[in-house]
């Protein structure tokens, strides 16, 4: 399966699969489990966080799975409370030795945190671990437009990366059309938002039924064509294949249109608006 997963590049020329998995409460035995499943399956982008507390969940899966090391994308994130410099520095060593890794893929500032006004030096601590090779691209989640600017005017380096909330209720369409503007590459957490809500949607479901495909397949499918890289959770062999198995079928502009057309005023899942949000 993963031979057929589109890549995406980005721009520091690092190659990412067009998918990934999210393993937000994939914890303990259960969650390697999942993850090794999900790596067997065809995933080769496997998304954790510092705030996880299951970055050794990930490295567990790692050493237990039949898959090189080289061959796997995995990312981390750094928590709100580490943006000073120094701290920034330890929280990416100490992300590394709960995963027992020698680098990281992808790592990321999680969140701006705008009040505490730190995110620029958990930058700089982002572009020299890289040069240490602790780092191979980084990037950042939940950035808005005037933080991003700002990391590279005072830089002079601009993230890979964003992941953003992205979702049918929620479809980020300023925000997408800046990053694409800028050569920033899209990444969707919650790609599915909440699952009821999205697996319930009449207007998904008809779209579903034209493809012969699940709901989950066709909005997997839209951020796609949209140009992002969604990262949807499971810890369910099925539903993990059934993720993946969305490059064989295409969505029409009206069929896209249609989705992009359920986003929301108030579609953030639980409010979380960067301009205002801290992450701890």
């Amino acid at each position: 399966m993963s031979s057929s997963i589109p890549e995406v590049t980005l721009n520091d020329g690092t190659t990412l699969p067009a998918i990934g998995l999210g393993t937000y409460k994939l914890n303990g035995n259960a969650g390697a489990q999942a993850i090794d499943t999900a790596i067997d399956t065809g995933y080769r982008l496997i998304d954790t966080a510092y705030n996880y507390e299951n970055e050794g969940t990930v490295g567990e899966a790692i050493r237990r799975s039949s898959v090189s090391r080289n061959e796997l994308i995995i990312t981390s994130k750094l928590p709100g409370r580490y943006q000073t410099y120094d701290k920034a520095v330890t929280a990416i060593q100490e992300s590394l030795y709960r995963g027992n890794l020698d680098y990281y893929d992808l790592y990321l500032i999680h969140w701006p945190n705008p009040k505490q006004d730190e995110y620029v030096e958990a930058w700089q601590a982002l572009i020299d671990a890289k040069k240490w090779g602790l780092i191979r691209s980084i990037g950042v989640c939940n950035f808005l437009p005037e933080h991003l600017d700002r990391l590279e005017k005072e830089t002079g380096t601009k993230p890979s990366i964003n992941q953003i909330e992205l979702h049918p209720f929620f479809n980020q369409e300023e925000q997408r059309v800046w990053h694409e503007e800028h050569n920033i590459k899209t990444q969707s957490w919650s790609p599915l938002a909440r699952a009821n809500d999205v697996l319930e949607n009449e207007t998904l479901q008809r779209i579903a039924d034209q493809h012969n495909k699940t709901i989950s397949q066709v909005v997997l499918r839209w951020h796609h064509q949209l140009g992002a890289i969604p990262i949807p959770k499971s810890s369910s062999p099925n539903r993990q294949l059934e993720n993946l198995s969305i490059f064989d079928f295409s969505l029409t502009d009206n069929e896209m249109r249609m989705v992009a057309e359920l986003t929301r005023p108030d579609g953030r899942i639980n409010d979380q608006d960067p301009a205002v949000y801290e992450e701890f």
